[in-house]
């Protein structure tokens, strides 16, 4: 049998033969039951949040054996009554989705009772309207989908273009008439023939920490000396902290003082985060999932973590090797990475250029961020007038 399950109504619209479904057994009297037909409207009835709960989507292709999975709710129009694409935009509007929050039944997960279902009031016009509304909503949100999908497809390309020019200002400098020279390095290639290759650990202090027992309560305080986790990674700069340990943990863990100016790297982490690195713009200790690079004289902090952002396929290649079934780096895998040198006049030069196009970039991103979500409160209004009768539908078409 082919399931459509949660994730499969969340993230799609539409439920077709073309998702990649989920293969299930189910009885006699399940299919009976969850059979999906053309026409019907899922919706999501269990989640953590109220925003995730009565989440539609249109079943438009089925076959014998499409069941409706798990923690969804099938819901089935009168022939001749309800159009199942008119109830799916009416699901969509944002007064039919409060009612469907309101109606969620919880504390720290909400489930959404059958009986209160049955209980959300919807506007029912003629059916010939609910087509010509369903009609009108299909041109106008795929007409938005496309400009939101044009627009997403930027993202990657700026990202790129940002990497690219980093990995290029690092590796190659900011002189295009300067003569390289093979570095011997296989992420690196060629370098200035005037810059130096050092392996970290002769350049600066590499370490990593560790977390004391939740146990403890000695251990842990509302303030104290700042302590850091992986996640923190995820932004170019740290310069505060949520959690707290006090002097006594410190002392009894071994938890080292990571002084403002070093470069924290995540050496485990799920999804993109293992081998991404941040500066420390304050005094912090960290886990047993991030190691510190504390830099001597000779390597600029920013310098080194754009160094290791050209680095990080490198990285995560060498961590995936690691063994076990998730990948990790290691502090003397760190120490041991040879990264390019330029005098501390050519680093500062770089990182000038860096940061300016770093923020134009990133102005960029901010700005096609914007415009998507603009696009999609556009769409949700439209839905919801439609729905509601306060469109002309005669002057729109």
């Amino acid at each position: 049998m082919q399931l459509c399950n949660y994730a499969d109504v969340y993230n799609n619209e539409f439920i077709h033969l073309g998702l990649d479904l989920m293969q299930a057994t189910a009885s006699k009297l399940e299919i009976e039951r969850f059979s999906l037909s053309v026409g019907d409207v899922v919706i999501t009835k269990d989640s953590e949040t109220w925003e995730d709960i009565g989440v539609p989507a249109l079943v438009t292709e089925t076959a014998d054996d499409l069941l409706c999975g798990y923690h969804l709710a099938l819901l089935r129009p009168k022939a001749g009554v309800m159009s199942g694409r008119f109830l799916l935009r009416l699901l969509q509007a944002r007064h039919v989705q409060v009612q469907l929050e309101l109606a969620a039944k919880g504390m720290t997960r909400y489930g959404l009772p059958k009986f209160e279902i049955g209980k959300i009031v919807l506007p029912l016009p003629p059916l010939p309207t609910q087509i010509a509304i369903a009609d009108y909503l299909d041109r106008e949100t795929a007409r938005l989908d496309a400009l939101t999908l044009a627009q997403k497809r930027l993202l990657p390309l700026l990202a790129e273009k940002r990497r690219t020019f980093i990995t290029r200002a690092v590796t190659r400098g900011l002189h295009p008439s300067a003569p390289l020279r093979d570095s011997g390095i296989v992420w690196l290639n060629e370098v200035p023939e005037h810059w130096e290759i050092w392996k970290l650990g002769h350049l600066a202090t590499v370490g990593n920490g560790s977390t004391p027992s939740r146990n403890n309560e000695s251990y842990w305080a509302h303030e104290g000396v700042p302590w850091l986790n992986s996640g923190v990674v995820k932004q170019p700069e740290i310069t505060s902290a949520d959690q707290f340990v006090t002097k006594l943990a410190t002392r009894r863990c071994h938890l080292p003082i990571v002084r403002r100016g070093a470069v924290l790297i995540a050496i485990t982490g799920q999804g993109k985060t293992r081998g991404r690195a941040s500066v420390l713009s304050i005094d912090a200790t960290i886990s047993q999932h991030l190691a510190f690079i504390q830099p001597r004289d000779r390597l600029r902090p920013w310098f080194l973590r754009w160094v290791l952002v050209a680095a990080y396929d490198f990285l995560r290649s060498i961590s995936d090797d690691a063994g076990g079934t998730k990948g990790a780096l290691t502090c003397e895998q760190i120490a041991s990475l040879r990264v390019p040198v330029p005098p501390l006049n050519e680093q500062d030069e770089i990182l000038s250029l860096v940061t300016a196009a770093v923020a134009k970039t990133e102005s960029c991103q901010s700005a096609v961020e914007r415009t998507i979500s603009i696009i999609k409160e556009r769409r949700a209004a439209i839905i919801s007038d439609a729905v509601a009768g306060k469109l002309d539908l005669g002057s729109a078409t």
